[in-house]
């Protein structure tokens, strides 16, 4: 079975988004975009929602993303993709497909047909992943810098996570990549 990975960026003090959806403070240099590269590499399908699909789907595809970071736009625009929104009708953004009903049903039977997904952003999806128990791993890149107002990364979580770590990375801009995994009670 395929596993499902969380990967967001926030700052030291939790926020994955500032104000008006700002993520101009997110350091994304030559390492980084190695890391993303590889992360693109393995095939798998990215899951996303409507809010973080949109914000996505208006840049990779443009000449601005080809040319400033070709590999990485040409992962993005490569990969398969699932959108979840329930007032989105359809997705222009090559290999994307939306599904507007039943996240967790649906997440459960892509699990069982193949390759592994990964969640970009989209808060409420992680919120609800998580609280449904289907995150395998959480990575998080901690960028160093505080914001003062902004979303936190999870947000709408209703019962705490227990989490381990599995690996860290120091990148050289001062990012942190933390790897996570849930700890399974019972």
């Amino acid at each position: 079975m395929s596993k499902v990975f969380v990967f967001n960026f926030v700052t030291l003090n939790g926020f994955f988004k500032g104000p008006s959806e700002d993520i101009s403070w997110h350091r994304h240099g030559a390492e980084e975009n190695e890391y993303a590269e590889k992360m693109l590499g393995a095939g798998g399908t990215l899951l996303f929602g409507r809010v973080t699909y949109q914000m996505m789907a208006s840049y990779w595809p443009t000449p601005e993303a080809i040319k400033s970071d070709p590999a990485v736009a040409k992962g993005m625009n490569k990969a398969k993709k699932v959108v979840f929104s329930r007032t989105l009708e359809k997705a222009d953004w090559n290999n994307t497909r939306v599904v507007n009903a039943d996240l967790e049903g649906e997440i459960k039977r892509i699990k069982r047909a193949g390759k592994d997904l990964t969640v970009l952003g989209s808060g409420t999806i992680v919120d609800q992943l998580a609280q449904a128990g289907l995150v395998d791993e959480y990575q998080i890149m901690i960028d160093p810098v505080a914001l003062a107002s902004g979303t936190t990364i999870f947000a709408g979580i209703q019962r705490n996570l227990d989490l381990k770590l599995k690996k860290a990375k120091v990148f050289e801009s001062g990012i942190v990549l933390l790897r996570y995994r849930p700890v399974k009670s019972g």
